[in-house]
């Protein structure tokens, strides 16, 4: 069986980091004017806890990290954003599903509360996966409840409660918050056809059909990433699922948007080494938050004018 816990070290996992919980999650402030943007990546951690003890090779577990993505938007708080990052991995616990979304195959006993298991979970990538991709599974045993439960009360709880208070701060200071959930695909293409635009989608923008942000918001960033040359699909696939369902809520200007990358964009799928096409997708993300700055604080600027106190 491989070795139960291992870490791998990114060198902005932490660095600057303004609030922490060892293991779970860090939480890097506005270092520049606050703004009520808020970014979070909830998928990119790897720090693999002692006890997840997976049957798998570990190199094919890391392949369902969202590798790098914290260090893809490590400007935003320069710019006077937020942003939140996931240290335990998505394999051990995935923050972006429901705390019900749980498969009973993998439960070894009666789960104390009614479950609601979504397509997904039934294929195994639920709260807890069961397999890594399909024929591939994490664990030759099944887990306790109580196994569960430790891991929702140590990572999801911690994550989500961190995620709501920054929004709800930030949505208290200025009646408006804007929230980027981040994330990366598997790439469809091939290591030949790796650069952006063309067929394959390098961005998939998610707001779960219109009712999580705006539609104003979604549409700028589609803009903005496809004047820097990407192709921008809204709502193909990738939806958005619980983090910007929960965080979504428009008619009370509560505005949250999944942005997916393609990873052939900027990181070799196999070895997980970063490309040389890294440093430019990274500036070009930057580009899009100082996009997102401009944006804020145009509407800020209308609702003072709107709403003078």
């Amino acid at each position: 069986m491989p070795e139960a816990h291992r870490t791998v070290t990114t060198p902005n996992e932490l660095a600057g980091a303004s609030f922490e919980i060892p293991g779970v999650l860090w939480r890097r402030d506005p270092q520049a004017a606050e703004l009520p943007l808020v970014f979070d990546s909830p998928h990119s951690g790897s720090s693999y806890p002692e006890d997840f003890r997976f049957c798998c090779p570990f190199e094919v577990l890391r392949t369902a990290e969202d590798t790098y993505v914290d260090e893809l938007y490590s400007a935003a708080p320069a710019l006077g954003a937020t942003l939140i990052g996931a240290v335990f991995p998505r394999s051990y616990l995935d923050a972006n599903r429901a705390v019900d979304d749980i498969d009973s195959a993998l439960i070894g006993g009666t789960w104390p509360s009614p479950l609601a298991p979504s397509h997904k979970t039934r294929s195994g990538l639920g709260l807890v996966r069961r397999v890594v991709r399909p024929g591939t599974p994490i664990y030759e045993r099944k887990l306790s409840v109580g196994e569960i439960r430790t891991r929702l009360e140590r990572c999801h709880t911690p994550y989500h409660r961190v995620l709501d208070e920054a929004c709800q701060r930030a949505h208290r200071k200025f009646g408006v918050v804007w929230h980027v959930n981040c994330h990366s695909m598997p790439s469809q293409r091939s290591a030949k056809s790796s650069k952006k635009g063309g067929h394959c989608a390098d961005f998939v923008l998610g707001d779960r059909d219109g009712t999580t942000c705006e539609p104003e918001f979604t549409e700028f960033v589609a803009r903005e990433l496809r004047s820097r040359g990407y192709t921008v699909r809204i709502n193909e696939i990738y939806k958005g699922v619980e983090i910007v369902k929960r965080q979504g809520r428009p008619a009370v200007q509560r505005h949250s948007l999944q942005i997916e990358v393609d990873r052939a964009l900027y990181m070799d799928q196999k070895t997980l080494e970063k490309s040389p096409a890294f440093d430019q997708l990274r500036a070009d993300i930057t580009g899009l938050i100082e996009a997102l700055k401009s944006f804020t604080s145009a509407r800020l600027e209308e609702r003072r004018v709107e709403h003078p106190a």
